[in-house]
């Protein structure tokens, strides 16, 4: 082989394979593109001016929407700060459980036994967990059942109270408010704010201010709730709720409460009994058992109703309970008092009393025997004897002869409390009940039982009034009768003659100083009791003559001290007092006010195993109707008639107060020995009067027995007026 310059030819093996041929892109047919551009709609052309409010509707909704949320940040801010800041100046929960403005008065009986209760009553601090868990379950299943999921405020209740509201005609905050418990006990701290005497006219005007509905008020309330809510825990709120609250009967918190209405504490309360706590927490007043008992029964059975539905009772347990309802424990139903302890309260002093910031406990002279005996005398005669619907009014005041009362009734509720009291604040005209305070002047001053004066019709001219001429009560006259006659028989004329005779100076003297303290008239007619007493005085005065003729001052309160203390602070403002006349002329008169009662006027007043005196009374055109008295062991006095003044209708000191004074002394004098009256009976030598009779001179009285010797030269009895 020849070498050849020529190269050889290359063996390609990719090229046997030969590449895709790229199709050519069809080419568009001219029809088909006119008909798509045919398919295309011309744009529309927007309408400017809506186009222009439909933007300025985005801009502002945008705007709103940012404005709302910047303002909800701000006042989210500021609502957290004033929680937090609130929160920061709250005490711990245990300095406010006890936020009375007022302390308490324990008033205790003559035995040392409780026998009412008066200011605000605290008994000791509670809490969620001591309390009986039932109290618990009943006070959030009736006052918010939601308690323990929310922040201190519940937006599906307020919704709900401003729904009620408003389909009831009123205002969305007025009436029902939706409020926690956490809502109640702030308006209960009054948002923090303490009660200062000198800031406010009362203690009635600080809570009531307390408890205004205003927007702005409310708005400090519920950050004042969530406070709370941010400091203490939900069973601390609670517990300052359940130590606050006022549950009627004068009783704060549940302690107090559970003592007052059953005597037990709040940790032994059965599912009835803390229903029935729990209920009162609505209204108080109205619905506490003291006031009530069937009303606060019939509320305890809807909390037992609720407890069923909110899981706390099984319905079994409601049926069981509401079966067995809720009812006040025998010392509780004892816890009485009414018109003594709210006299006894008034005759303290207001600091220690009414005024009180401290818890106090009074002793006072009331025998629980003899008021119980008292009230159901009066219950027995008024239902026995007084048409019904008679709207006459009674009093009745019984004490022991040291002036220290054991029992009141002032009204015909003979158990009531702030009611207005008839036996120590109704004045009125004594009547004839008067007239032994002018035989005890006369007997001072040395006239005898037995000596005589004329009865007879008479009349005195009077400087600046004329004539006036006295009349007895019969219209009819004895002529020569005996001081006892004339004052067995209730006798006017013999009266005046010898209030004028002895000098009306020294007769306004004797009343005085036995304790008729009201302005006595110094007229001739003062001795048919014209002048006023209230009843009170009235015993009190009578009181004087049974001890021996020393003056009294009625008393009940004994001794005051501080709760826990044993030095009283104070002892009793009352007692006996100074001689007004001797002993020998008490007892006379003592003889012959029992003439009245075993022969006289006070007839109806009579006790069938002891002796007893007193005397009757009847004012003019019988607006007040008297009978007092007393036996060896008590003084009672009993008052009747109208508050308006109307004239009595066939009632005088010796009917119907007569008989009320005979079965309250019955009954008060059970199981008592019979006892002799301090009396005297009078020696039957006696001073005749002269039938020429001059007016008397009236003895000096600078002494006893020269007063008397002058006295018996005189001729005392013979004088007219």
């Amino acid at each position: 082989m020849s070498g050849s310059t020529r190269k050889p030819k290359r063996l390609v093996a990719d090229k046997r394979y030969s590449k895709p041929k790229a199709k050519p892109k069809p080419k568009a047919k001219p029809a088909t593109r006119r008909k798509a551009k045919a398919r295309r709609k011309p744009a529309r052309k927007r309408n400017p001016i809506l186009a222009f409010f439909l933007g300025l509707v985005r801009w502002i909704f945008r705007l709103v929407f940012r404005v709302t949320a910047f303002a909800t940040i701000v006042v989210g801010i500021i609502l957290t700060s004033a929680v937090y800041y609130m929160q920061s100046t709250l005490p711990p929960a245990s300095e406010m459980v006890d936020g009375r403005a007022r302390g308490s008065v324990t008033l205790l009986d003559s035995q040392g036994a409780v026998f009412a209760l008066r200011g605000d009553q605290f008994g000791g601090v509670v809490t969620a967990s001591s309390v009986s868990p039932h109290l618990k379950n009943a006070v959030v299943a009736t006052e918010d059942k939601r308690f323990y999921r929310h922040f201190g405020l519940s937006p599906r209740g307020i919704a709900s109270a401003v729904r009620i509201n408003l389909s009831e005609g009123r205002g969305p905050l007025s009436g029902h408010g939706g409020s926690t418990i956490t809502q109640q006990t702030a308006k209960l701290l009054c948002l923090g704010v303490p009660f200062d005497p000198t800031a406010w006219d009362s203690e009635a005007d600080y809570v009531a201010d307390c408890r205004r509905g205003s927007i702005g008020r409310k708005a400090k309330e519920a950050i004042y709730a969530m406070a709370m809510e941010w400091k203490y825990t939900k069973d601390e709120i609670l517990s300052i709720y359940l130590n606050r609250a006022y549950m009627g009967g004068g009783a704060y918190g549940a302690a107090a409460a559970a003592q007052r209405y059953f005597a037990k504490p709040a940790a032994a309360l059965n599912p009835s009994e803390s229903a029935m706590l729990a209920g009162l927490l609505t209204a108080p007043s109205s619905l506490a058992p003291t006031a009530n008992l069937k009303r606060s029964q019939d509320r305890a059975a809807t909390v037992l109703r609720l407890m069923n539905e909110q899981g706390y009772l099984s319905a079994e347990e409601t049926r069981h309970w509401q079966a067995r309802p809720a009812s006040l424990s025998d010392k509780s139903k004892g816890l009485r008092g009414g018109y003594f302890a709210d006299w006894v309260m008034r005759s303290g002093p207001e600091f220690f009393t009414s005024d009180t910031t401290e818890d106090v406990v009074i002793r006072t002279t009331l025998d629980q025997r003899v008021q119980a005996a008292t009230a159901a005398a009066v219950n027995k005669v008024f239902s026995e004897k007084v048409r019904e619907g008679s709207k006459a009014q009674v009093a009745v005041v019984v004490m022991s002869s040291d002036g220290a009362v054991r029992a009141m009734v002032g009204g015909r509720d003979t158990d009531a409390s702030g009611l207005f009291n008839r036996a120590s604040q109704a004045v009125r005209q004594t009547g004839s009940a008067f007239k032994p305070f002018v035989y005890a002047t006369a007997l001072e001053l040395g006239y005898s039982p037995l000596d005589t004066v004329m009865d007879e019709p008479f009349c005195m001219n009077i400087p600046g009034s004329g004539q006036w001429c006295p009349a007895n009560y019969t219209r009819n006259y004895h002529g020569e009768v005996t001081l006892t006659d004339a004052l067995k028989k209730s006798l006017n004329i013999p009266a005046v003659k010898v209030s004028e005779s002895v000098g009306r100076d020294l007769v306004i003297r004797v009343a005085r100083d036995f304790g008729i303290t009201r302005d006595l008239h110094d007229t001739p007619a003062m001795a048919l009791g014209t002048s006023e007493a209230t009843l009170l005085e009235m015993t009190g005065a009578y009181a004087g003559i049974l001890n021996g003729g020393s003056s009294v001052t009625p008393y009940g309160l004994v001794d005051l001290r501080l709760k826990g203390d044993d030095q009283p602070l104070m002892g009793a403002g009352g007692g006996i007092g100074e001689r007004v006349v001797q002993p020998e002329a008490a007892a006379q008169l003592i003889w012959m006010m029992e003439k009245v009662v075993s022969e006289g006027s006070g007839a109806r007043a009579r006790q069938s195993d002891r002796p007893a005196a007193g005397k009757t009374g009847t004012s003019q055109e019988a607006r007040d109707a008297w009978f007092v008295g007393f036996t060896a062991d008590y003084v009672a006095g009993v008052w009747m008639g109208y508050d308006d003044n109307t004239p009595l209708t066939g009632v005088t000191g010796g009917g119907l107060p007569a008989e009320i004074w005979g079965e309250v002394m019955t009954r008060v004098h059970e199981g008592l020995p019979a006892r002799a009256l301090p009396s005297q009976e009078p020696r039957p030598v006696r001073v005749e009067a002269p039938q020429t009779r001059q007016p008397a001179q009236r003895p000096q009285t600078g002494g006893g027995n020269e007063g008397l010797l002058q006295l018996l030269l005189q001729d005392i009895l013979g004088g007219g007026r």
